[in-house]
């Protein structure tokens, strides 16, 4: 089995980080993974990029963390992929296999709020939408919005929902587990990784190795993604 973690932010791109992507690459080989899936927070939820900048700048600066990740894997053996956590009302999601030039052409799509306008546009050119922790409570999240139709897959297991020392319960994950049988929705499973302290076997199991996000998602639809439970120290 591979191991991969599908959900971590950099310090170069989410606020909320503290470890660059050096770093994180550096953590996460040591601690045993086959790859690692870079989706720092876009321009609006915890971004480090300044607003006042060119669009194509501000894609730029967006890119740094998973850029500095690749070359530090790279060096390592370690692979390392470009995702997006999107987010629209408090709701979260994990965009996979759209690149740096997608994002500079489709500003619009980014920065409105219809959702579901963005997921079909992303499914519809070889993209995929994960659902991160869609039942967590906090006080930045105003109420909580489902997708179900729009999407590919839930994160039902996110540490971070599970470490009470960030507010979290496992009754997020709990839901969001019976919300992707509800569904029929594929499950999958991510750390929500800030830091490299945080890191604690969580993402998922794979049988196959992955060499493109393209093999990630056949997995999911395959049913052969297994979510893992670690916990955060």
């Amino acid at each position: 089995m591979y191991k991969y973690e599908t959900h971590l932010h950099t310090s170069e791109g989410s606020s909320c980080a503290s470890s660059t992507g050096a770093e994180m690459a550096r953590a996460h080989k040591a601690a045993g993974y086959d790859g690692i899936f870079v989706t720092d927070h876009f321009f609006n939820s915890s971004t480090t990029v300044p607003e006042n900048l060119p669009w194509e700048e501000r894609i730029e600066l967006y890119c740094r963390g998973y850029e500095n990740a690749l070359a530090e894997g790279n060096k390592i053996g370690l692979d390392v992929f470009f995702g997006v956590e999107w987010t629209v009302r408090g709701a979260d999601f994990l965009i996979y296999n759209k690149g740096k030039e997608w994002l500079k052409a489709n500003e619009h799509l980014l920065m409105n709020e219809d959702a579901r306008e963005l997921f079909r546009e992303v499914r519809k050119t070889g993209g995929f939408v994960v659902h991160a922790h869609p039942f967590r409570e906090a006080g930045y999240i105003p109420f909580i919005s489902l997708y179900p139709h729009d999407v590919d897959a839930v994160e039902v297991i996110n540490l971070r929902n599970a470490n009470p020392i960030f507010g979290g319960s496992t009754i997020y994950n709990d839901r969001a587990e019976q919300y992707a049988r509800m569904y029929g929705l594929p499950a999958t499973g991510g750390s929500d990784t800030h830091n490299v302290d945080q890191i604690a076997d969580g993402g998922i199991f794979v049988p196959d190795k992955i060499n493109s996000p393209e093999d990630y998602l056949r997995q999911i639809k395959e049913g052969f993604v297994i979510p893992l439970s670690g916990q955060l120290k």
